[in-house]
């Protein structure tokens, strides 16, 4: 399984990109600078963000601090923007204290009073909606409602302990009590630390932020992350909270989000749906000075990336080996636009070239080849589209689905897991849909209508013409990828997959009589002659659709001994000719780790029970107690 977390480990030459970022940041000498890193969810954006972080490590000749947010995790638990505020202030002041002994008796006062102007503002932004009005009637002067208005809109939240009773106390006491709230004294009588206005004691906490940094000779770096996660309140409030410290020297502030989430959180924000959508892209650009998109993976990055993947998860190969290979693939990529390659055999020869190991590990070898051939798709498909999360997401369901066949002795292609997967994933609903109803309702498992639109997207022209949507790209390079299925048995990969889609159904064509039927024999625990009436009243072809249903119902089953479903088997056998001979070929599929002994009593008195116990004996892998039961029961023992 491969984990959908960030990564450090380039494994797609990003590294670049992240480098151009960091010269960037320490080429603006102190100057205050913000960057944006956009791209569509699962790009990398937050892998970028790790890149970014480990480039500028590289730069000894400055000194950073880093302070790492991500809004989404306070979301409905805090305030995020006064959560942004403390969580600066939290790493410069701890930063003052590693440098105590060297800084100023100014820089450690500066230092010192950041936590307290936070309180403040957190105090100030909590009442700046109730008292005001309480006192003013309701009606601002213009310098309140600018002055309160700069505060609510950016620093409310919520504060504990003595402030918050302070706070609700004052903001429903009496005017005076407002205004003093609010810091509305005569100068004269104002505390040197005490400010007559919300927006002064913003900019007293910008004065001591920029002071301080000065001081300590460290640049500061907020790497913002998730933010197109938030709800658009809080993603607002947060790019809002940053207004307060952009344009400060020795800061640089890095954010990475969705620019789509981002605009539509803005459309939000205003109340405004039809937004101009210049006047939405300018409120991010307003924030931002760099902005660095997330490259696009292609085919050729996106065939490495599936590489790197299996190479990464191979337990053959020594770390050491996995890094030179990521390092000469990146390099790779680099190049890639003159024509060269990272495909299978540039990855096996870099594995040849690096002991101990002398050749390629014959199941990675597998891998690579399989990685080569649905790049493309995965590149190309609009429901994927190279990226690099749903990519994972792809590869980790693919896994567990191969997994699921051989821990239950499911005999499944893993060729045809892929392909199939591949057109769960991205193919058209409908014409899915199809798929699934030829392979239940065809005796063997095939899905036989694809075979002249196989032939045609291979070349054929004698084969019909493909209609909607098999005419589209992704259905025409589907059809064409190997291997061919429409003479494939695809019921064991369908059953693997079968948390995706239902196994039975209640098919339309039923009438309502045979849907009775069909729910009486699934609920059925022994024989019963009331339903083999039922059965009866049917038509042959009503019958047969069910016998198709309980089939595929009754592949389900891990073990066979006596399973309930084995009563409707034989209830539709016994009703018909052709039921008993489906019901004949089922066990010849079923798995000879799955029979057990309990089942032969129940099949020997049986016509076709019989035939089954003839081809249970034939096979000559049945474990020891169920052969013997074979064994005797068509001996005539009892």
């Amino acid at each position: 399984m491969w984990s959908d977390n960030e990564t450090i480990r380039d494994l797609v030459n990003f590294s670049h990109v992240a480098d151009i970022a960091a010269e960037r940041i320490v080429g603006a000498k102190g100057e205050p600078l913000s960057v944006g890193i956009s791209g569509d969810w699962g790009v990398g954006k937050s892998s970028m963000m790790k890149l970014l972080r480990t480039s500028l490590g590289k730069h000894t000749d400055v000194e950073f601090r880093f302070v790492e947010f991500n809004a989404w995790l306070y979301q409905n638990y805090d305030d995020a923007r006064a959560a942004l505020m403390e969580a600066i202030a939290a790493a410069v002041v701890e930063q003052a204290v590693a440098k105590k002994d060297t800084l100023s008796e100014t820089a450690w006062k500066h230092a010192r009073s950041l936590f307290g102007r936070v309180k403040k503002l957190r105090v100030l932004g909590l009442i700046g909606s109730t008292a005001i009005d309480i006192y003013s009637g309701g009606h601002l002067t213009p310098f309140l409602a600018a002055g309160m208005g700069t505060v609510t809109g950016l620093l409310d939240g919520e504060v504990s302990g003595a402030d918050i009773k302070s706070a609700q106390k004052l903001a429903t006491d009496t005017y005076e009590g407002g205004k003093k709230l609010i810091g509305d004294k005569k100068p004269e009588e104002a505390e040197p630390d005490e400010v007559d206005s919300p927006r002064k004691a913003i900019q007293a906490f910008r004065d001591d932020l920029e002071a301080t940094l000065t001081e300590l000779g460290i640049t500061l770096v907020v790497l913002i992350d998730d933010l197109d996660r938030c709800l658009p309140k809080t993603a607002i409030a947060t790019l809002e909270s940053m207004r307060l410290f952009l344009f400060l020297k020795q800061t640089a502030f890095v954010i990475a989000a969705d620019e789509g989430m981002i605009r539509q959180a803005v459309r939000s924000h205003f109340d405004n749906a039809t937004l101009d959508d210049d006047l939405v892209t300018n409120y991010f650009d307003k924030l931002i000075q760099l902005p660095i998109r997330v490259p696009a993976l292609g085919t050729q990055e996106v065939r490495a990336y599936l590489m790197m993947l299996f190479v990464d998860a191979d337990t053959d190969l020594d770390t050491s080996v996995k890094d030179v290979i990521r390092e000469a693939v990146c390099k790779r990529l680099a190049q890639s636009w003159t024509g060269v390659r990272v495909d299978k055999a540039f990855v096996c020869d870099t594995i040849k070239d690096n002991p101990p190991n002398k050749e390629c590990p014959s199941g990675l070898l597998n891998r690579l080849a399989l990685a080569e051939r649905i790049a493309p798709i995965l590149t190309t498909s609009p429901k994927i589209r190279g990226n690099p999360r749903l990519i994972k997401r792809f590869l980790n369901t693919l896994s567990m689905r191969s997994s699921m066949a051989r821990i239950q002795s499911v005999t499944v292609d893993d060729e045809v897991l892929v392909k199939l997967l591949l057109f769960e994933r991205c193919g058209d609903k409908d014409a899915y849909a199809d798929l699934l109803r030829a392979v239940n309702e065809s005796e063997d498992g095939y899905a036989a209508f694809l075979g002249g639109m196989e032939r045609r997207a291979r070349g054929d022209e004698t084969a019909p013409e493909l209609e909607k949507p098999w005419n589209e790209t992704f259905h025409m390079n589907w059809l064409a990828m190997d291997p061919p299925l429409a003479d494939k048995d695809l019921r064991g990969a369908l059953y693997v997959g079968r948390e995706s889609h239902p196994i039975i159904s209640r098919a339309d064509e039923l009438s309502s009589e045979a849907m009775e039927v069909l729910d009486m024999l699934l609920k059925l625990n022994s024989a019963s002659p009331i339903v083999g009436a039922e059965i009866a009243k049917l038509s042959n072809p009503e019958i047969g659709r069910i016998t198709d249903k309980i089939i595929v119902k009754a592949k389900n089953e891990a073990t066979w001994g006596t399973p309930p479903i084995l009563n409707a088997l034989q209830a539709l056998a016994a009703a018909s000719p052709n039921s008993a001979r489906a019901v004949v070929a089922f066990f010849s599929e079923v798995p000879s780790s799955q029979i057990k002994p309990a089942i032969v009593p129940r099949l020997r008195t049986l016509p076709w029970g019989q035939e089954v116990l003839i081809a249970f004996q034939k096979r000559g892998d049945l474990a020891k107690p169920a052969q013997n039961a074979v064994t005797g029961a068509l001996k005539g023992e009892n």
